[in-house]
């Protein structure tokens, strides 16, 4: 038979070790994901508003093609 602490190893370590990691790893995936579904978009500031809205006028004046508008409005917006 086998006597006291026979057969627990230093090598059990590992085992607690695998535990709180896997824990661990499903914890923060469950705060990743619960941060994920509740993020709410961020509102464009007024840097951001202001940028499109002279973006919009020097459209209207002529000065950038549509295009350039476009490329300009989704540089602003991401």
């Amino acid at each position: 038979m086998w006597g006291m602490h026979e057969g627990w190893g230093w090598w059990m370590l590992f085992g607690w070790l695998w535990f709180v990691l896997f824990w661990g790893g499903i914890i923060a995936l469950i705060v990743w994901a619960v941060d994920r579904l509740t993020r709410r978009p961020r509102p464009a500031d007024d840097a951001d508003a202001r940028a499109l809205a002279l973006a919009k006028e020097r459209l209207a004046r002529g000065e950038i093609t549509k295009e350039e508008y476009e490329e300009i409005r989704r540089l602003i917006l991401t």
